[in-house]
């Protein structure tokens, strides 16, 4: 069960030109990944987690709002599975 999550530099500076709702919204599903796991959290229709497509293949997308999103990988190490947010950026429709 991945219960962990990491954000990365990118994902911290850029966390740092949002609202403070996209904030706050991240800062719930992170805690619900770490309570519940990743893959209860995925199951929550609101989050629209889901696999992204092309050049961002093996990437993951979560919902914060209408309009941001927070881009996320599953790294694997030799100890556990972890969660690391690489991006949190607006989405173009």
């Amino acid at each position: 069960m991945i219960t962990e999550v990491e954000i990365s530099k990118r994902a911290l500076k850029q966390l740092k030109k949002v609202p403070v709702r996209i904030i706050k919204n991240l800062q719930l599903w992170i805690g619900a990944v770490n309570t519940v796991g990743l893959e209860e959290v995925r199951r929550i229709p609101g989050y629209h987690d889901e696999p992204l497509k092309g050049k961002r293949q093996g990437q993951r997308s979560v919902r914060l709002s209408r309009s941001y999103r927070a881009i996320y990988v599953i790294i694997a190490d030799e100890k556990n599975e972890f969660v690391f947010i690489k991006e949190v950026s607006r989405h173009v429709y």
